[in-house]
């Protein structure tokens, strides 16, 4: 790559973008397309993924097509490049047939230097003819895992991008990117695409700016109404498993005095729009949604995530927790969880639509690997271990020790020797022939009078009974242990009965020890929060001010500048073009369009306030 290059594209970083150096794993991916190379991304919500390919996108020749799942994240992108300076447009179903013929005219007329465009246009007519009739020099697919059927969210049309791109004239780079991907779904990625001989670039998984926290509230719905109440200034999203679950919580929070809105796939598009809109621009504090929302939403300053129910696999909790602080804030992402949430995801699993593009035995190898990725999300959500390590070594990174920044590491947990207990358990598994579930064990070993239990006898095994003095709460998380530590197994049944592994023998023998972190203080510190600037009273103005910029304008606030970079000003409060140029985050096109005008009102504080520079 020349020296010119180099320098260019450090010119464009921060004059578009306002950053004078790349985040990890951009430049490489960067220099690959430059250099005509094909280029796969793995890099978490929030690392810059958009900068790898827009960057190019203004140094090559032609156009680059971006190709995007959701129209919500064309739109949002598209207003972020108009406000940098870059044109831009996007093609999807959300437009009339009138604006669709004024973009197509625009495109053949060379008006734009990135095209969002919807997977299903690639199949017609008038898009096909006009591409191939101009210079495209990158197609960049987004969301790249959606091309896997062994991804979390396949969709057949992305099957079609790779014979879109063979009946264009040349054929261009392309990129492929994704924030989560196991290996199988980055060989899918590589192959179904036709990518050659990629340069592949995984930066990691870790989002260090946010706090996870696993809790097991009594009532949810209490909790959760804590919760948001606690962060009523704050934007945050709401996830629930079910439309039914949706609409309830948006209705209770509403009667709370929350401003919530819904969004589920049973909704008209006009209203799922309407919530979205609602949402975006800061309307409503929440949304309250099903998984139906998310995905390339690009808001910035989602300060909380709260999975009200437990999703069925760890890459959908990871993809929608990464929703939150994406401007590089401090942001939460909880999760409530329950036992029943289990059973919830497995209906789910057993209840999802046959895919057509996949043959019986494919079909039945899926949903036995959704089935032990609904085991692993279970132990994320029982494990006493750090929660961030727990994800990173399932995304097959190494960690070790504490993170320091979630809730399993902040609790006060001590070591126990549980091999006793172990043994009782254990026991009482085999003593009721290894026929039932965590419920009925429980109440075996705790001396339950119920019928079902006399009917059967039990009440007169050597198990009943000797564990009577432990709480149900306790005795489950030990069973989730001994399951963790693989001395227990369940099964993938409708009915989830518990059975001995092949290493329980050693325990029951006493010829192994079994030892548990268990938790001495259930208070935890609140971390993760938005940080508060020093000086408060001037970031309100700033917001103030931002917000009038943003309704003048059309735009969302955090497309004027996100709530990061607004506090890097209040921080660095510039009174002059020269320092506030200096400011991360603020390239030359917001310098021209905001720079004055915020200057203007730093000065005003200055002067009202009587402060010396």
């Amino acid at each position: 790559m020349s020296t010119e290059d180099t320098s260019k594209k450090y010119e464009i970083l921060k004059e578009y973008f306002g950053h004078e150096s790349f985040r990890i794993g951009q430049e490489e991916l960067i220099d690959g397309i430059l250099q005509g190379k094909d280029v796969v991304g793995i890099m978490p919500t929030g690392a810059g993924k958009s900068v790898c390919y827009q960057i190019p996108a203004l140094m090559l020749g032609g156009v680059a097509l971006v190709i995007s799942p959701l129209i919500s994240l064309m739109h949002d992108q598209v207003m972020s490049l108009v406000q940098s300076g870059i044109r831009g447009a996007y093609v999807n179903s959300s437009l009339t047939y009138n604006q669709y013929c004024k973009v197509l005219s625009n495109i053949r007329n060379g008006l734009y230097k990135v095209i969002y465009v919807a997977p299903e246009r690639l199949e017609t007519e008038s898009f096909i003819e006009i591409c191939k009739n101009i210079d495209v020099s990158l197609v960049a697919v987004d969301e790249a895992h959606c091309v896997s059927q062994w991804g979390q969210d396949f969709r057949p049309s992305y099957l079609n991008i790779e014979k879109f791109i063979e009946k264009l004239p040349v054929r261009p780079v392309v990129a492929a990117f994704t924030a989560t991907a196991t290996e199988n779904v980055k060989k899918d990625i590589i192959k179904l695409l036709s990518l050659k001989d990629p340069v592949c670039v995984t930066t990691g998984f870790d989002r260090p700016n946010l706090f996870f926290s696993v809790m097991k509230p009594s009532t949810k719905w209490v909790k959760l109404l804590e919760l948001v109440r606690e962060r009523r200034a704050l934007s945050g999203i709401v996830y629930c498993s079910t439309r039914i679950n949706v609409e309830k919580v948006c209705a209770q929070l509403c009667e709370n005095g929350i401003s919530a809105v819904r969004y589920h796939a049973g909704l008209s598009d006009e209203e799922r729009r309407q919530s979205q809109e609602a949402f975006v621009y800061d309307r409503a504090s929440v949304i309250v949604a099903t998984n139906a929302f998310g995905m390339g939403i690009d808001k910035s300053n989602v300060s909380y995530i709260i999975h009200y129910n437990m999703p069925k696999d760890l890459e959908s909790y990871y993809q929608e927790a990464g929703r939150a602080g994406r401007d590089g804030s401090e942001a939460e992402c909880i999760l409530l969880y329950e036992p029943r949430d289990v059973r919830t995801a497995r209906f789910l699993i057993e209840n999802s639509e046959p895919n057509d593009n996949m043959t019986e035995e494919e079909q039945r190898e899926l949903r036995l690997k959704d089935e032990l990725k609904l085991k692993y999300m279970t132990f994320y959500c029982t494990t006493n271990d750090c929660l961030r390590g727990y994800m990173l070594r399932y995304f097959g990174e190494s960690f070790t020790g504490s993170c320091g920044k979630c809730s399993n590491c902040l609790q006060n947990y001590e070591k126990l020797d549980i091999t006793v207990e172990a043994q009782k358990i254990m026991s009482c598994i085999a003593r009721t022939r290894q026929r039932f579930g965590v419920k009925m064990i429980c109440d075996i070993l705790r001396g339950s009078s119920n019928k079902r239990i006399t009917d059967l006898g039990f009440d007169r095994l050597s198990t009943f009974g000797i564990m009577k003095d432990c709480s149900e709460s306790k005795l489950r998380s030990m069973i989730n242990s001994l399951i963790s530590l693989g001395l227990i197994a369940q099964d993938d049944g409708q009915y989830p009965v518990l059975f001995l592994t092949d290493k329980a023998s050693a325990v029951l023998s006493g010829e192994q020890s079994v030892e548990t972190k268990v938790l001495r203080d259930a208070k935890t510190k609140r971390k993760g929060a938005k940080e508060i600037p020093s000086d408060y009273e001037l970031y309100e103005r700033l917001r103030s001010l931002r917000k009038k910029l943003a309704d003048r304008a059309s735009v969302p606030a955090y497309v004027v500048f996100s709530d990061a970079v607004l506090r890097n000003i209040c921080e660095a409060k510039p009174r002059s073009r020269e320092q506030f140029s200096k400011i991360s985050g603020v390239g030359g096109r917001k310098l021209e369009k905001y720079g004055d005008v915020f200057i203007r009102e730093i000065n005003k504080y200055f002067t009202e306030k009587d402060l010396k520079d």
